[in-house]
Formats: C-alpha cells, structure tokens, sequence
C-alpha cells in the first residue's frame, strides 16, 4: 500500500492527536468518536475510516472500525455515527465500532484512525474488513491522515 500524504487533516474534539482518549469512550458500548476533516483534496468522490490498535497482542493487531463509502460532501462524523456509510467488519466480525479495551495491565494502546480519501465512491460490498477493503481502495487512495488516540486500562 502507498502512503499519499496531502493537505487532507483529520480530528476529534474528544481528544488531541497522540493522547488519551476520554474514558466515556473507552467502555464496553461507547460510542464511535466524532471525527472531523478538512482540506479535502481535488478528485475526491468519498472517503473511508479505519480504527486500527497495532498494540493488540495479536499478529495483525486489532481492528477497531472499519466505514467506507462516506460521501465526498461528508467532512465528519457524529460521535456514534451510524452512517452515511458503508458498515465493514471489525475483528469480531461487527460492523459496529468497538471501543479502546486492551487488556489490563498492557500499557498503553494507540488508536489509529486512518482517514482516506477516494478517487471513487469506493468498494460496493459491505462486511469487508480491513485487509479486504485497504486492498480494494489501494490504486483510488488520493490523500491519506489520521489521527491517534491512546488508551490503557
């Protein structure tokens, strides 16, 4: 996969970039974030959101969220949102968006969440995950940024 860094900035009035997240979205069922982006480049016709934890004592770390097919008019999302997406699958196999819970005593986890701006209205199944959908969208990835979030218990 290709990095292409841009103008394109994304954040979150819930927190600041590279610090802990607020604990009201850190337990079981809390909601998704908002998240905000600016300076949408030229080309643009949606966006895509995934929420990686690569501190997950896992091989492949722990996919948190994974949204595609957010309209190129679209520049946030609503803490909980529910769409306008299309709903992917986290590493339970959800679509829904689950929260920072690593496992006690683990230290510190870092929350990515990537945002990707599409030269298309992206993928058009829904429940792919994060490999299947970051291999669909690898050649229409205009402009990438993310933002993290850190979270321990």
């Amino acid at each position: 996969m290709k990095i292409n860094l841009g103008q394109l900035a994304i954040s979150s009035p819930a927190f600041e970039h590279a610090t802990r997240m607020p604990e009201r979205l850190s337990v079981q069922g809390a909601p998704s974030p908002e998240l905000v982006w600016t300076d949408v480049p030229d080309g643009t016709k949606s966006f895509a959101i995934v929420c990686h934890d690569p501190d997950a004592p896992l091989v492949d770390g722990f996919t948190h969220w994974v949204v595609y097919g957010i309209p190129a008019t679209c520049t946030r999302l609503v803490e909980g949102a529910t769409g306008p997406f299309t709903g992917g699958l986290n590493e339970l196999g959800s679509a829904d968006y689950m929260p920072p819970g690593p496992p006690p005593g683990h230290g510190d986890h870092f929350y990515y969440f990537h945002l990707y701006a599409l030269s298309t209205e992206g993928p058009q199944p829904s429940g792919l995950d994060r490999t299947q959908l970051l291999r669909e969208i690898d050649a229409d990835i205009i402009e990438q940024a993310r933002i993290v979030g850190v979270w321990s218990n």
